[in-house]
């Protein structure tokens, strides 16, 4: 699709120059004489970049790059003034404008103009798209199962969502902390604005002060030029603190003064910057026994604990594991390029039967090996590590039964010969009836 130029200038043998030029460039062009001409084509096509004269005789172009803005925030507007009003096209880029340009010099100028403008147009439209697909990706919608506990966490997180009050999400490592985490940034208020995330425990406690609040330069030795924290990047979005049980006690001290008085002052810096953050906070840890313990500030717990959510382990919701596989298979059909169609029940079973200590982020490993190793549109328990084989939901070593390593086997055998049975009875060196009652036995039709 080619992208709309529109000019809006009421002397003629100007604006037909424009288009003819302009038609040169294989964009497609609208043209009008009038302001409210002009905003009408506005309305009903899709405009790239306009044109106009400063000045209309039915509306001043200044109020117009508003109107063009109100209908079209993401048009670019190019001002047209004659000599001696370039005053006229500063205030048009303070009012919006992309730029301006002297009437005369429209030849050799306006064409570079229009390019640039127009990828300004192209880069805007796709970060659009990509803002409305992380917020399409990140919905609670996007958190896959429909256990009763899961749903419930939910249903308090999006009542939560639409509000600025500091969140804490409790669970174990692995359960989805992030995710919800972002469901609730894409689901409130600030979800146009950015979602910042960090783990307090992958840095030390200076790296940490540095990333988390920034510093001036010269603040320290190596701090050559000015650097922006995580608080400014997240300056009207949400800033996520994942682990935040692991935050030092110091750094715990400048984080809850930051979250009272919404300012802080850099290494280095004299006054102080201000800030409008939603912080969400995660933790793996029990923080009133830290608190107990004196190693997490109570007043600081109280101020990120207005409501707490606890995530469940994927051991609390088993129903939620065939929905959660398939979904994990789906995202690995694309990044993998396989063609998996079906989950087997034996595969169902070996899941169901383990306890995933690792919760969502372990099945999710399990379900790309299986996927990595598999040469069938069927998942099989074949596939599965020893683990889910060789040890008991609480590690203790146990027994495999005699039958549960055949039926693998003669699995495993069918998918490497295509389902086909006699070909398979061959590879195992028994009789086809025999392999049909084997079959018949393990529930195998």
């Amino acid at each position: 699709m080619k992208d709309a130029i529109l000019i809006i200038d009421d002397e003629n043998e100007l604006r037909k120059l424009l288009v003819k030029l302009l038609k040169l460039e294989d964009y497609t062009i609208y043209d009008a004489d009038t302001g409210i001409s002009g905003l009408n084509l506005l309305k009903r096509e899709d405009i790239s970049v306009v044109i106009t004269d400063v000045r209309l005789p039915d509306i001043n172009g200044i109020d117009l790059i508003t109107k063009i803005k109100e209908i079209n925030p993401l048009c670019e507007v190019i001002v047209l003034t004659a000599y001696g009003t370039i005053e006229d096209g500063v205030a048009a880029i303070k009012e919006g404008a992309f730029d301006y340009i002297t009437k005369g010099d429209e030849d050799n100028k306006i064409i570079p103009l229009v390019h640039r403008a127009v990828e300004k147009v192209i880069l805007k439209r796709r970060i659009e798209l990509l803002e409305k697909s992380a917020g399409e990706r990140f919905t609670f919608d996007a958190v896959t199962g429909n256990s009763i506990v899961i749903r419930e966490a939910k249903e308090l997180a999006s009542k939560v969502a639409i509000t600025d009050t500091p969140v804490l999400l409790l669970g174990e490592t692995g359960t989805g902390k992030e995710l919800f985490a972002q469901a609730i940034h894409y689901s409130g208020s600030r979800k146009g604005r950015p979602f910042v995330a960090i783990n307090c425990s992958a840095f030390s406690r200076d790296l940490l002060e540095s990333e988390m609040f920034g510093y001036k330069a010269g603040a320290f030795t190596g701090a050559v030029k000015n650097k922006k924290g995580l608080f400014e990047e997240a300056h009207l979005g949400t800033l996520f603190l994942d682990e935040i049980g692991e935050l030092d006690l110091s750094l715990q001290a400048k984080f809850l003064r930051v979250l009272e008085t919404n300012d802080f002052i850099k290494p280095g810096d004299t006054k102080p910057t201000t800030v409008n953050v939603r912080i969400i906070a995660a933790t793996n840890r029990q923080l009133e026994e830290e608190v107990e313990k004196r190693n997490f500030r109570q007043d600081l717990y109280y101020r990120i604990s207005v409501l707490k959510i606890e995530l469940p382990s994927l051991r609390e919701r088993k129903e939620d594991l065939e929905a959660l596989s398939e979904y994990f298979v789906q995202q690995f059909n694309k990044r993998l390029k396989k063609n998996v169609k079906h989950i087997s029940k034996g595969f169902m079973e070996c899941i169901k039967q383990y306890d995933f200590p690792g919760n969502i982020r372990e099945l999710r490993n399990v379900i790309e090996r299986s996927m990595i190793l598999s040469d069938s549109e069927i998942l099989s328990e074949s596939t599965l590590p020893k683990e889910f084989f060789l040890h008991d939901n609480l590690g203790q070593h146990k027994f495999i039964k005699l039958d549960d390593v055949e039926k693998a086997h003669i699995l495993k055998i069918l998918e490497s010969v295509n389902g086909n049975k006699t070909r398979a009875a061959e590879e195992l060196g028994i009789g086809l009836t025999t392999l049909y009652r084997k079959l018949q036995s393990f529930g195998i039709e």
